[in-house]
């Protein structure tokens, strides 16, 4: 290949990464780019979809799509990494066991749990955050069933902490609730004993949602045996469960904390200017200073036309991976740029089987119908990413 032909690296196969990577290989042309999607995995795994293997109530596999069957590999080159470093003076990109350099870099390198400082919770509460830890708090929840049969005075074993009331907390406990009477079953254990706590420092459960569908979400897991502390914040976390509010000590062997999203330090240590990680990209998506370098997903702040930012969501990210392939395709054919505008299709939690609150084409959905809508939310994706073959393969778990 002649080296006049630019090279495009993305980083990251999350939401972002997967959808620039995939509308290029549509849109360019044999021999006008080098693409290059790096990964840590060979697998990209559906987010959205990880609270329920968390929970036990789906098996990991159904929540990952293998790489090489999204791209086509005469087009796209997949190389399985870690990325070290991003050096923008260079063009270069260090990765665990190589060097890339690039003429174009897409960063969609997915966040890090965000601990707002609160001592304790990096070393002792868990994230539901990848494939690897929701095997691990699947496995670990199972485990603390078996233990309190050994030690029956440990109640401890049987009481789940949930920090944050976010979606990802709202969706994880919904599931949660469901898998417990299953555990009791499984393990003879009184199901009076187990406890769930959840944890919001916001006034409300699921901030800046409509507040009857709150309502609702909240009755609806009240039902189900949780109990909610809002408006209370986590002080501290500790080996023995978490201090919260006045200092009122909740003894938990299992502190899972959903409450939040930073950007990655990857762009930090690379120079860019971030708040909380996250890089303030102009409106086609480029990094200040920088035209031949995109960022999109968790590592990107943009903010809505109220002058808010948007929170990091799956729906978002998949925006801006269509608009970043435009952007780099145009880039190269030395045509104009397309504004990012994000158009917000609706957003659904589930609150376990069957039971769910939405907002879709600008009308209020709870129950059986929201569940339904999260079916076809996820549904649509997999036919986005991968047509009907992965609709057929993985749309029935979903």
């Amino acid at each position: 290949m002649s080296s006049n032909i630019p090279k495009i690296v993305i980083l990251g196969a999350g939401y972002g990464g997967i959808l620039t990577a995939l509308r290029l290989q549509k849109q360019l042309n044999y021999n006008e780019a080098d693409v290059t999607l790096v990964n840590k995995h060979d697998y990209h795994y559906i987010t959205t979809h990880l609270h329920m293997p968390a929970a036990g109530t789906d098996n990991p596999e159904n929540a990952r799509v293998s790489i090489s069957k999204l791209i086509d590999e005469f087009k796209i080159d997949f190389v399985k990494s870690t990325v070290v470093q991003i050096r923008t003076q260079d063009k270069k990109v260090i990765l665990e066991d190589g060097t890339l350099s690039y003429d174009y870099l897409v960063i969609g390198v997915g966040g890090e749990p965000e601990t707002f400082g609160i001592p304790g919770l990096g070393e002792y509460a868990m994230n539901i955050r990848s494939i690897n830890s929701v095997r691990l708090i699947r496995e670990h929840i199972s485990y603390q069933f078996a233990k309190y049969k050994r030690e029956p005075h440990r109640t401890d074993y049987l009481t789940f902490v949930i920090g944050g009331a976010g979606f990802t907390g709202i969706e994880f406990i919904g599931e949660l609730a469901d898998r417990i009477p299953e555990l009791c079953r499984e393990y003879d254990v009184d199901p009076q004993l187990v406890k769930i706590y959840n944890i919001e420092a916001a006034p409300t459960a699921l901030p800046g949602f409509d507040p009857e569908l709150v309502e609702y979400a909240v009755e609806v897991l009240k039902k189900k045996g949780v109990t909610f502390k809002i408006g209370t914040a986590i002080k501290e976390c500790t080996p023995d469960g978490v201090v919260v509010g006045e200092g009122e000590e909740i003894k938990s062997k299992t502190v899972i904390w959903t409450g939040g999203i930073r950007g990655n330090r990857l762009i930090e240590e690379a120079g860019f200017e971030t708040m909380r990680g996250r890089v303030k990209v102009d409106e086609f998506l480029r990094a200040p200073g920088h035209e031949n370098i995109y960022i999109i997903g968790d590592n990107s702040l943009m903010f809505n036309p109220e002058g808010r930012p948007y929170p990091p969501t799956a729906q978002i990210a998949m925006q801006q991976g269509v608009t970043c392939a435009h952007n780099l395709v145009a880039s190269i054919r030395n045509q104009p740029l397309k504004k990012f505008e994000f158009s917000n299709k609706g957003v659904v939690a589930s609150l376990g089987k069957g039971e769910a609150v939405g907002i879709a084409f600008g009308k209020k959905y709870k129950g059986r119908v929201a569940a339904w809508l999260k079916k076809l939310v996820d549904l649509r994706y997999l036919f986005i990413i991968g047509g009907i073959p992965l609709v057929l393969r993985k749309g029935k778990f979903f």
